[in-house]
């Protein structure tokens, strides 16, 4: 079973609980014995539990002595010291050999008192001696009732003192259990949440979010649930069950072969109603992705769905999902009601057998009433492990289900990962600097002094120190320049699946460093795609994408999208306040510098209309701003970083014109080294473009400068005239 893997990572915690366990269970089983005590010795023989009295009267001690011959008489004379009283005590010996002693006395003891040997019932013969003993303590003039009540306080005493124990175990074993517990759901969604963290779209897409948030929170919890089960109950049943059979054996009860029926009846009930929920519960897990997708869907798209009056409709949606899963779960909860009543049925009618069988041999004097009750208490203890075993039943499917959707997720291959663990191109840790042999072996010239420069001593970290220490504190500053990259495809063809058509098909192109780089197109062209290939969210299907002449999969993650502030088409804040969502690129942006970045943004305007500046809320996703101040504090998010590249997916669509041309000329003035790729869909926000390259149906259909557009590509043409008038675009309001 999958589950046991992860009790396999806290040993320690298993072993502590389960001799802890051993413990609890010790004083479990030991009540049994107390009771039987209770009934046998404290009721029926009125407080004495062994036939060898503590003190004999002169004519009984001869009585029994004259019956007595060899080892016997030896023992009997050994155990017993004359009193100055006349009566005969039993001194230390006796008291050390008191087992043997009562074996030894019982049939003198009752002859004495019977009146002869056919008074003797070889069947009966130990209560017979227990009656006898207690004439002998009566005779002595010893209270009965005292006797009485003293044996049954001491007993009482001892079986308190075993529930007051187990009580302290059962409560040590649950908080150890429950820290266990917890600290496999912590990390089971710690390894979840960096699994998914590596993923790239393509995963999440495969998976669907919602998937994942349930796998990471419902399945989770059933495997911390399972993990708590599994050290509380599951492994105490057996220990308790063995238990509960060494102590039946100590017994001369010949009644075994009804509890090995009874547990027969047991696992055959189990089997069948396992086998019947089993798939069910499988199914559970996906209807219950299904309710989060629709519940997250509508509560994404509430807007949209009251603008076209589509609440019914989403109702219904979800209470199609809804039903589903609540079918599901009442067949698996019936299915699963029927193991209890069952299981009582069971310990029930083995009550039941033991009684009408135990009743016989009691009647023919083989076991007393206090052994009857005994044997039937470790029957019902060992039914209960058993039936504690059954509680996997109910609760293993479900949590095996859900730790084979978190395998799922763990031992999924990331499509996009660093060259160490892709096998691929050069060998080395995100985050450190190769070695220079390492550096220039797959390459040579240019591209491999580019490649050593990138991780060498121009990193982006040691870049980012030194940028930081020239960072400037008045506004109206630029930010700290340095060259920008080269971006380079070279006949790149990509689709997103081995299903579907290419989205690109062999794109070449060069964006130089410094300069602004264009992408424009209709809908669906691929533009967007572009930017995701250079963020390496996705790998080419088809040729290679190269910064500064270094193909992009031969680069650590970390390293390559630290040279790039990427602004995505959807704007999207996080939780949080204006600064930290500003300054989300790097804990060492200070104030200034988000305060720089913000001003380049067009978002200065924005802030001061806030009370708390900096520090106003933001709520998740940026709900509490408009599409346009949301925008633009994802502009400035990328601006404040240490990025040698802006990449700007659609990022202006948002802006009004007058603050799109702002924007641009803050760029052009205030970040003179960075290299720039905008995709748009305004002409005027590409015009001034060092080079623009159109996209039609994933391939490049013209590319240049926008006067060289407008007179060699059609497609950039007509864009442009259904968007400007020929005065604009000659350099009238749009520039």
């Amino acid at each position: 079973m999958r589950l046991f893997k992860y009790l396999g990572k806290h040993l320690g915690a298993v072993a502590l609980v389960f001799l802890l366990l051993i413990g609890q269970a010790f004083c479990d089983l030991m009540l049994p014995n107390y009771t039987s005590e209770i009934v046998d010795v404290g009721i029926q023989q009125a407080g004495v539990d062994h036939a060898s009295t503590t003190e004999l009267s002169a004519g009984t001690y001869d009585t029994v002595a004259a019956q007595l011959s060899g080892d016997d008489a030896r023992l009997f004379a050994a155990s017993y010291d004359v009193s100055e009283s006349g009566t005969y005590q039993l001194n230390a010996y006796g008291q050390e050999h008191r087992a043997e002693l009562d074996a030894v006395v019982e049939r003198p003891l009752v002859v004495a008192f019977m009146g002869g040997d056919e008074a003797v019932d070889e069947d009966l013969v130990g209560q017979q001696a227990i009656a006898a003993a207690r004439a002998e303590y009566a005779g002595l003039g010893y209270d009965m009732n005292a006797m009485q009540l003293k044996s049954l306080l001491f007993t009482a005493l001892k079986m308190m003192g075993f529930v007051l124990l187990s009580m302290c175990i059962a409560t040590l074993v649950g908080l150890v259990a429950s820290r266990t517990g917890a600290k496999i759901g912590r990390e089971l969604r710690n390894s979840l949440f960096h699994k998914v963290m590596s993923f790239s779209d393509a995963e999440v897409q495969r998976f669907s979010a919602a998937s994942l948030i349930t796998r990471g929170t419902n399945d989770v919890q059933q495997i911390q649930m399972m993990s708590i089960m599994l050290l509380r109950m599951v492994l105490y049943a057996p220990i308790l069950a063995i238990g509960g059979i060494i102590m039946i054996s100590r017994m001369d009860v010949s009644m075994g072969w009804v509890i090995g029926l009874a547990i027969a009846a047991i696992v055959v009930v189990v089997l069948i109603l396992m086998a019947i929920a089993m798939p069910k519960f499988k199914i559970m897990q996906k209807l219950i992705d299904r309710v989060n997708l629709v519940s997250r869907e509508r509560l994404t798209g509430v807007q949209v769905v009251r603008a076209f009056g589509q609440q019914q409709h989403e109702e219904d949606r979800f209470d199609v999902a809804s039903m589903n899963l609540m079918r599901t779960q009442l067949f698996t909860n019936r299915v699963m009601t029927f193991l209890f009543p069952i299981m009582m049925v069971i310990m029930n009618l083995v009550s039941v057998v033991i009684v009408w069988v135990g009743a016989g041999q009691i009647d023919a004097g083989n076991i007393q009433t206090g052994d009857l009750i005994a044997f039937i208490t470790y029957s019902l203890v060992i039914i209960m492990g058993f039936l504690m075993l059954s509680m996997l039943a109910i609760i293993a499917p479900r949590a095996d289900v859900s730790a084979g959707r978190i395998d799922e997720v763990l031992e999924a291959e990331v499509s996009i990962c660093d060259p160490a663990c892709s096998g691929e191109g050069v060998v080395r840790q995100a985050g450190s600097p190769p070695a220079l042999s390492e550096l220039t072996a797959p390459h040579s010239g240019a591209a491999a002094a580019e490649l050593a420069r990138f991780a060498g001593s121009d990193s982006p970290r040691s870049r980012r120190a030194s940028i930081r220490r020239s960072s400037p504190n008045r506004q109206g500053e630029s930010l700290p320049g340095e060259q920008g990259v080269t971006i380079e495809f070279d006949h790149v063809s990509f689709r997103y699946d081995d299903a579907s058509e290419y989205v690109l098909r062999d794109v070449s192109f060069t964006a130089d460093a410094g300069k602004t780089f264009a992408i424009i197109g209709a809908t669906g062209s691929g533009k967007s795609t572009v930017l995701k290939l250079i963020e390496r969210f996705y790998d080419v299907c088809e040729g290679a994408v190269r910064i500064d002449g270094v193909d992009v999969r031969d680069m650590p993650l970390h390293d390559l999208r630290t040279q790039f502030g990427y602004v995505p088409q959807r704007a999207f804040l996080f939780t949080g306040t204006i600064e930290s969502n500003v300054g989300y690129g790097g804990d060492d942006i200070d104030e200034a510098r988000i305060r720089e970045a913000i001003d380049i943004a067009q978002a200065t305007e924005l802030v001061e209309s806030k009370e708390d500046g900096l520090q106003a809320e933001i709520t998740q996703g940026g709900t509490n701003v408009s599409g346009g101040q949301r925008q633009r504090l994802a502009i400035a998010r990328a601006l404040a970083t240490d990025a040698r590249a802006l990449l700007f997916d659609d990022s202006f669509s948002a802006l009004d014109y007058k603050t799109d041309a702002a924007l641009r000329k803050a760029l052009a003035e205030r970040l003179p080294g960075k290299t720039q790729v905008v995709v748009a869909q305004r002409i005027a926000t590409v015009m001034r473009a060092d080079k623009i390259i159109v996209l039609d149906e994933g391939r490049i259909v013209g590319e240049g400068t926008h006067a060289d557009l407008l007179r060699t590509c059609d497609q950039y043409r007509e864009i442009a005239y259904s968007q400007l008038s020929p005065e604009e675009l000659e350099g009238g309001e749009a520039q």
